[in-house]
């Protein structure tokens, strides 16, 4: 039986959101005061209303999906992996990422993320 509340079911249920562009599914996955960065520590949003600003017009995008390579958990850490497919504006492409979620109490409380390697289709 999987614990709806761990960490990992959090983060899952996150993903899931993500590329189903459900963005109210997936708010509801953060604390009310979760934080969004850009690693090592640049603040990219702060709260349910700065989350969905920063990532609704993301959530439009027709060919958003978010492929989850690999995942680790350590207590209440899931580090994800991922290769996104994005629609930029010079057309088509994908990033991959590293996506570091801080997970307590059922409720993503932080998000660390980090960008490389982008590339147009």
């Amino acid at each position: 039986m999987t614990d709806l509340h761990s960490p990992e079911a959090v983060v899952q249920r996150q993903l899931d959101a993500y590329n189903a562009r459900d963005l109210d599914g997936l708010l509801a996955t953060y604390a009310p005061d979760a934080c969004q960065y850009e690693l090592p520590a640049k603040l990219l949003a702060t709260g349910h209303d700065e989350i969905r600003a920063r990532l609704a017009p993301r959530l439009q995008e027709a060919k958003l999906h978010a492929h989850l390579i690999q995942r680790a958990v350590m207590g209440n850490i899931v580090v994800d992996y991922e290769t996104v497919t994005r629609s930029f504006p010079e057309g088509p492409g994908k990033v991959d990422l590293v996506a570091i979620y801080d997970v307590a109490d059922g409720k993503i409380q932080s998000q660390s993320v980090r960008i490389s390697n982008q590339r147009l289709d």
